[in-house]
């Protein structure tokens, strides 16, 4: 960055309520950090927004000296999208508001919150809306590519809670957008990532949720993993609808539950989630110990606050990497061949996959509502990922993931969940939104930013003319 630019960086802090920090400054180091350790870029500037305004002030600054943008919620992006080598890193942590509406049922959230803030927040009175599985996961980068989890299949994706957000353009125009306001913006954040401004508040939909609920843990070694994933889909295609589970392919915890001889042993679980009546968990628990008894269980109420937290610690800062994920229709037995062959080859305790069944709520917003680039149909999402304590495992289970992605994907549907993997060049883009959704989102990224000043993400190439029918058509 030459010295003018440097001159003009004081200019900057002199407009800002947060701090701008520069490679000579003693926080910076910390401030660059982000959550996959396998990520190590050096931004030429970073600011630490506290408000919209400073936000405006740093993209409009961006511009100006030909900086790209990088925008950082909770750091959680595994490709490493939130900061960038020689660019500007936007850090929206320091705005982590949460304001909760008991009566209303509303959220008030920060563009730089956490998953747990929230969490925590909401159930202080009893309120939840659907968000991912991580705490220290960020509000921001979830929510704008869809946003799944526990609560999925009972109350939709994040994007289906979101009444309002505050946006800031890429020229530096604060808006508020909704079904009302900017409808057009309103519906390409909902799941078209952070392509169209960088969103600095979100107002949710808040729904009853514990503050107890039921948690089943079934588990099976690697001896009963075709059986197992077979009982897995069996039940899933009958949950009621106070039920979740999540399938997992993944080693034991070395958690008080686990008997100590099956800590870190490899195999085939279920968590099965129950936010009805606990007789109601129980029968679907009963279902499955009946058609195969487990290595073994753990079966208890818990505060749905700790459910929220029990994968944090394993999911900690600092580990290395990577990612890939997609959808099936069905959990087929050629589906099943696949993970059974592959899951045993990876090298590190912390690499799994993790089966999300989708139907019910999810399925209750229909294809042309939101942005979303998956599937709107009952499934599956299979995330693979490589969890690993140092960078030579990672190099190892790096392949293992591409290997069992690529003998994933005959049975896989083109259109893609966003947060799910990243994408390489506009040709994988147009392939995960499908051709329509696709051409919608460009008309409107030539509306809000034209000269794509907002492209580390799955990006959306905007359209060179406009549509002669339309941004809606």
């Amino acid at each position: 960055m030459t010295q003018t630019v440097g001159d003009e960086v004081d200019a900057l802090r002199a407009r800002m309520d947060g701090r701008v920090l520069m490679p000579a400054d003693g926080e910076y180091d910390e401030a660059r950090k982000v959550w996959n350790a396998a990520i190590d870029r050096r931004p030429a500037v970073i600011v630490q927004c506290r408000s919209a305004d400073d936000v405006s002030a740093a993209v409009i600054f961006a511009v100006q000296h030909g900086l790209e943008i990088a925008v950082r919620g909770g750091a959680h992006s595994t490709p490493g999208k939130s900061v960038v080598d020689d660019g500007l890193m936007i850090d929206l942590s320091p705005m982590d508001s949460v304001a909760v509406d008991p009566a209303a049922r509303r959220a008030l959230v920060g563009g730089g919150a956490l998953l747990d803030k929230l969490i925590a927040a909401a159930q202080e009175h009893g309120l939840a809306t659907p968000v991912g599985l991580i705490g220290h996961t960020g509000v921001a980068g979830l929510t704008l590519g869809g946003g799944m989890g526990w609560l999925t299949r009972k109350y939709g994706l994040s994007i289906d809670n979101l009444v309002s957000a505050e946006v800031v353009t890429a020229d530096g125009r604060i808006v508020r957008t909704s079904d009302e306001d900017n409808s057009d913006l309103f519906w390409a954040i909902r799941g078209g990532g952070g392509n169209f401004g960088v969103v600095t508040e979100f107002e949710f939909a808040l729904h009853p949720v514990g503050p107890m609920v039921q948690v089943g843990l079934v588990f099976w070694g690697l001896d009963r993993g075709k059986e197992a994933l077979r009982v897995a889909r069996d039940v899933c295609g009958s949950l009621p609808t106070e039920t979740n589970i999540m399938i997992g392919c993944l080693n034991a915890p070395p958690a008080p539950f686990v008997p100590a001889e099956h800590h870190f042993e490899p195999g085939y679980a279920m968590v099965v989630v129950g936010f009805g009546s606990p007789a109601e968990h129980e029968d679907v628990v009963s279902r499955i110990r009946a058609a195969l008894p487990p290595l073994w269980e753990f079966l208890s109420p818990m505060p749905y606050l700790a459910l929220q937290q029990m994968f944090d610690e394993d999911n900690r800062w600092g580990q290395y990497d990577y990612e890939k994920g997609g959808y099936v229709p069905e959990i087929t037995d050629s589906v099943i061949d696949v993970l059974t062959e592959h899951f045993p080859l990876k090298q590190s305790p912390g690499s799994c996959v993790l089966i999300y069944r989708v139907d019910g709520a999810y399925c209750a917003v229909g294809d042309d509502e939101t942005a979303y680039g998956g599937e709107r149909t009952p499934g599956y999402y299979l995330f693979t990922i490589a969890l690993c304590p140092r960078p030579e495992v990672l190099a190892a289970d790096r392949e293992w993931v591409r290997g069992l992605y690529a003998a994933l994907v005959p049975h896989m549907v083109q259109r893609a969940y966003i947060n799910a993997s990243d994408f390489e060049g506009d040709s994988e883009v147009r392939i995960a939104y499908g051709t329509d959704k696709y051409n919608r989102l460009a008309q409107i990224k030539r509306t809000y930013d034209p000269a794509n000043v907002f492209h580390r993400n799955a990006n959306i190439t905007p359209a060179t003319q406009p549509s002669a029918h339309g941004i809606g058509s």
